[in-house]
């Protein structure tokens, strides 16, 4: 079980780990500007600068197919010249004419996307793949499987495709199948009968067949796939944007509303680009080309989120509805991720760690990373200071203790020695996999050891701090490494007494001192 869930046990009803947002793209097997030019000259057969006239009827084709498709379906058809507000505007439609199943509605907007532009050349023009603007169809359906969702075309070459649907509509629909019972709110659950087997149903999300599934969607909005001069062409479907989200349903709102604010603080001090880096599954090297960035805002309604940014991939906490804690990890670039994959080198075939591709088979892949992701942000959360100590804990490490046959000192835990030694053991890169003599040496040195004498002496009184901190129950050593834990008596303590000396009565400690 995670710490945190451990640490707060008594105030969690359930924890669900399920997609949210995913928004898949497909692509016509069209390169680059090379094979379009060579396509049209000897796939085609006809003059460059004849393409874009003969693009204009089935750019057509494609805005007539999409009314007849809402007069068909009895829905509205709407033309914006100007970007509006599609998804106000669906669930506007929805509560005048409700819907089980079907087309809700078709939008025209003009957008700029990736089309084709005559360029001038040496000897005779050539194609190139420019953003110009031009008609984009967004088809909204609500999906017997998938709920609301919609698939967006371009009306021009090459007819790029982008399909959005929620992980949670579709376990609604796959609990109701089951005839599990819950309450859903918005995109997130506030009680299921059964949290056991929806865990299970939302882990299948990522392992559909999702070529097939996206297929059929493409098909119904786009009548130019059976037509002859593309060649029985198929879209090739990648991940776009994948959400992936951790719910921690708590008892009651009062029960988040005493934590929240404390773990928000916590993440926005003591996280560092570093811890960030760990828990999306990155090391901080020298080579690092890229931001990593937190954002805290406060005014946001209901509550607050809190969001950390490496390049362009996020990792967000904030409350839903003031009774559920959500975190969740945004992948946009997937290559900033390793996995295990099959491949050849030196001639054999092997298991080797390689940059996350795209492409929809690699699905399960951005599951178990994105939710590795969120449970290491949690297992760092554990670490966050409340103040729970009992009196019985600071009264016990106020005498010596023992620490096998020797005596160890008596704990003072407002001092600056024991504040600096606290503050270095409860880093958040501790929270993940420990902490060795090394790392407690690099926090409580800031200088680097001048030579091979100096280290080992610095060793030797950071292994006494260490019995030290053992002696008291607040740290154990980790089994088979010479890494050691925080205790649930040295979270508790530790953070009690840093949050009373740095926050609670700061000034009034240094002026008794």
């Amino acid at each position: 079980m995670n710490r945190f869930v451990e640490r707060f046990t008594s105030s969690i009803v359930s924890v669900l780990g399920c997609h949210d947002r995913v928004i898949f793209r497909g692509y016509l097997p069209f390169g680059g500007d090379e094979h379009l030019n060579r396509f049209v000259d000897y796939g085609l057969k006809i003059k460059r600068k004849e393409f874009l006239p003969f693009l204009e009827p089935q750019s057509q084709d494609l805005v007539d197919h999409a009314q007849a498709l809402a007069k068909k379906a009895g829905v509205p058809y709407h033309h914006f010249e100007a970007k509006p507000d599609k998804e106000k505007l669906i669930h506007k439609l929805l509560r005048e004419k409700p819907h089980d199943d079907g087309l809700v509605a078709v939008l025209c907007c003009k957008e700029h996307c990736r089309t084709v532009k005559l360029l001038h050349g040496k000897q005779r023009p050539r194609l190139a793949f420019r953003a110009r603007p031009q008609r984009v169809l967004y088809f909204y359906f609500l999906d017997a499987d998938f709920g609301l969702m919609y698939v967006r075309m371009q009306t021009m070459f090459p007819f790029t495709a982008q399909i959005y649907v929620n992980g949670h509509e579709w376990l609604a629909r796959q609990m109701t199948k089951e005839r599990i019972g819950f309450v859903q709110t918005d995109n997130s659950f506030v009680d299921i009968d059964d949290f056991d087997r929806a865990q299970e149903l939302a882990d299948q999300f990522s392992k559909l067949d999702w070529v097939k599934i996206l297929d059929r969607f493409v098909q119904r909005v786009n009548p130019l796939l059976k037509q002859d001069w593309l060649g029985q062409r198929s879209y090739r479907w990648v991940i776009d944007q994948a959400e992936f989200s951790t719910d921690l349903l708590f008892l009651s709102k009062a029960a988040l509303a005493k934590v929240y604010p404390q773990l928000l603080e916590h993440a926005l001090v003591n996280f560092s680009a570093e811890d960030i880096l760990k828990f999306l599954g990155r090391r901080l090297h020298p080579r690092f080309d890229g931001e990593v960035l937190t954002d805290l805002k406060k005014g946001r309604h209901p509550g607050a989120r809190i969001k950390h940014r490496m390049k362009n991939n996020w990792l967000k906490m904030y409350d839903k509805f003031g009774q559920i804690l959500r975190i969740e990890t945004v992948i946009n670039q997937p290559r900033e991720f390793k996995v295990r994959r099959m491949r050849e080198r030196n001639g054999k075939r092997q298991m080797l760690w390689c940059p996350m591709n795209k492409g929809v088979a690699n699905f399960y892949h951005y599951h178990a990373v994105a939710r590795q992701s969120n449970e290491r942000y949690l297992d760092a959360l554990a670490t966050a200071v409340l103040p729970c100590a009992t009196a019985k804990q600071l009264a016990s490490v106020h005498k010596p203790a023992r620490f096998g046959s020797r005596r160890r000192r008596a704990l003072h835990v407002l001092s600056d020695a024991d504040q600096r030694l606290f503050l270095a053991v409860l880093r958040g890169d501790h929270c993940v996999n420990g902490f060795r003599n090394a790392d407690l040496a690099k926090a409580l040195f800031p200088t680097p050891a001048r030579n091979d004498a100096d280290r080992r002496r610095r060793s030797t009184q950071v292994s006494r701090k260490l019995q030290l901190l053992r002696a008291h129950g607040l740290i154990a050593p980790l089994r088979n490494s010479y890494r050691y834990r925080i205790t649930r008596k040295g979270t508790s303590l530790m953070n009690a007494a840093v949050i009373v000396c740095r926050k609670t009565f700061p000034a009034e400690l240094k002026a008794v001192a």
